[in-house]
């Protein structure tokens, strides 16, 4: 019998009549049914959240970090059923779903000891009498809206710190993706949370994000998906000044120098461009390979890719596994068949695998123009795009020619070209030889339109506070 899931409201368990269901990418069919929620039923969860937030907001900075650790206790005692969830319904190797798991605890231990550290000041006077605080608090419910690509990671950096600052938490997972959410939704009840701290929503996204935008007891949201969407959400947010942090789409550029370690540039592209099945805003994008190196980089980088191995996700050593949905293997197969027509070549893959399921062969692209498509777009497929430099200073102008700035990525052994690079690059991430740079203690973010603010770090806790200046008069 197929799994169905519930909605986690004011802490309990609510059914619906109305249901969406979630597909599995690798075959096409139904894995399970989740309920979903109208305007009213979001509208009634703020309201429950608003209620919640004032007891909330009393709780100790400790005590709710506390809560937190107690949540990531929870999550690790579930962490093989949730992995196996994100697999089925992301379609990503198992074994990328488990370090999913494994950073989203990491997450949730580093912000159960922000919560601790956001720190107020003390302001010397510049008036007889007069004492002046600056203090940190939590701004209030909190609307956060999570994508599908990394369902529990990217869903865990926003209602961790949200929960840290002392803030109520309204989550709403991607569609596609809802199965993660709603085990972890679980390890939050388990772990004793007040009603009303952290609930759990899926519907209508437009639905969900307008009441959001328009309930003035809604005081934030947290958004991660494309630009476009980001886009609707500034609009709607000038309306009600509602504040926003945003992590939109990228276009990033990954650089390989004629003096960088050879295997570790090739490993590095292997990773920034396939990990996730090529599905990550942090994706490389555009490979520029400098002109001495460029026809023996492309027959190693070929060769590494034609052993990588395609399948779902409870087959043995798999590195590829299916695109979201077959919208997203057309998207895909589009961008190969206008890089063909401008005068790329496909050195390997570029078909659709099998006919069940989204499955794309692991495709590498040569000689690329800059007039195709996927050198402004994201192609977000495992596809990668290789274009030839001659020096530094075409590679960085080359790099930053796009709208988006949210990583890049560089490899070399000159230490000076490492630090001019990192600082000339106009990403918010940048990885030199590293094509892992996320971590749970260093901010993440974008430039230009990538988007507004930082996630993870000592930056993250700061999207979920205000800050008040009190003025203190009549000291003797």
């Amino acid at each position: 019998m197929m799994k169905h899931y519930e909605l986690f409201l004011n802490g309990a368990w609510h059914d619906s009549e109305s249901r969406l269901q979630v597909i599995d990418p690798a075959t096409g069919e139904p894995l399970a049914t989740v309920a979903t929620i109208n305007r009213a039923g979001i509208r009634q969860a703020i309201d429950d959240a608003a209620a919640a937030f004032e007891g909330w907001k009393t709780v100790t900075a400790k005590q709710r970090g506390e809560y937190l650790r107690a949540i990531a206790a929870e999550l690790k005692a579930s962490g093989d059923l949730i992995a196996e969830q994100i697999s089925r319904e992301n379609g990503k190797p198992l074994a990328q779903a488990e370090g999913e798991v494994a950073m989203s605890i990491d997450h949730l231990l580093w912000f159960a000891e922000e919560g601790r550290r956001a720190y107020g000041r003390v302001v010397p006077q510049q008036a007889d009498g007069k004492r002046h605080l600056v203090i940190r608090q939590p701004i209030g419910v909190v609307g956060a809206i999570a994508p599908w690509n990394f369902p529990l990671v990217l869903a865990v950096r926003k209602m961790a710190p949200a929960l840290a600052a002392g803030c109520t938490v309204i989550l709403k997972p991607a569609s596609a993706t809802p199965m993660s959410s709603c085990e972890f939704a679980r390890c939050v009840e388990r772990a004793g949370l007040p009603a009303g701290v952290f609930q759990l929503v899926v519907g209508p996204a437009a639905e969900i994000a307008a009441e959001m935008l328009e309930n003035p007891k809604c005081r934030k949201i947290s958004f991660t998906g494309s630009t476009e969407v980001g886009r609707s959400l500034i609009r709607g947010a000038a309306e009600t000044c509602t504040e926003l942090s945003l992590e939109l789409g990228g276009n990033a550029p990954l650089i390989v120098f004629e003096d960088a370690d050879f295997k570790q540039a090739i490993d590095g592209i292997l990773i920034t461009k396939f990990r996730n099945n090529g599905q990550s805003c942090i994706a490389s994008n555009r490979i520029y390979i400098q002109a001495s190196i460029y026809e023996r980089f492309c027959a190693e980088l070929k060769a590494k890719i034609e052993s990588l191995r395609v399948g779902a996700w409870d087959e043995d050593g798999v590195d590829i596994g299916p695109l979201i949905d077959s919208k997203a293997l057309a998207s895909a197969l589009s961008f190969i068949d206008d890089a063909v027509q401008q005068g790329g070549r496909v050195l390997t893959g570029g078909k659709r695998r099998g006919e069940k399921g989204a499955f794309l062969e692991p495709t590498l692209l040569a000689d690329m123009p800059e007039t195709v498509r996927c050198y402004r777009q994201e192609i977000f497929a495992p596809v990668a795009a290789l274009y030839r430099f001659e020096n530094e200073a075409e590679a960085i102008a080359r790099a930053n020619d796009t709208e988006f700035g949210l990583a890049a990525y560089a490899f070399t052994t000159d230490l000076n070209r490492m630090f001019r690079v990192s600082e000339a690059l106009e990403a918010g991430t940048v990885g030199i030889n590293d094509p892992v740079p996320s971590t749970s203690n260093c901010p993440f973010g974008g430039f230009k339109q990538s988007g507004w603010g930082r996630e993870l770090g000592s930056e993250g806790i700061n999207a979920y506070l205000e800050t008040k200046h009190v003025s203190i008069g009549g000291v003797g």
